[in-house]
């Protein structure tokens, strides 16, 4: 099933981590807490202003991003668990460090 999200509003998958602590301990699944760390998977395509012209959104497919812990509406699209929320509701773009390097 193919799905596109409208206005500003985004679809993403929950990035899930590591069962475990950098000390070794591991985390049971009743202790974790959901993820607040995501990757796109469909855009819309933007809000309008008040002349009606479109304004772009600043995210796009594959970006990875953090939003707030109660952000969104969780669905689920084949098999899978989903959230869909407005371009608002992002914190900000996480940047992986090989794109940094290229930056520099």
């Amino acid at each position: 099933m193919k799905f596109r999200p409208l206005h500003d509003r985004v679809v993403v998958k929950r990035v899930e981590e590591e069962g475990k602590t950098k000390g070794g301990i591991i985390i049971p699944d009743t202790a974790k807490e959901k993820p607040m760390e995501g990757e796109i998977v469909a855009v819309g395509p933007g809000a309008r202003d008040e002349k009606g012209n479109l304004v772009p959104l600043d995210v796009k497919k594959g970006d990875r991003i953090l939003f707030g812990k109660w952000s969104g509406t969780e669905i689920k699209l084949d098999g899978q668990d989903l959230l869909i929320m407005k371009e608002s509701d992002i914190m900000g773009i996480i940047e992986s460090s090989a794109s940094m390097k290229k930056a520099a």
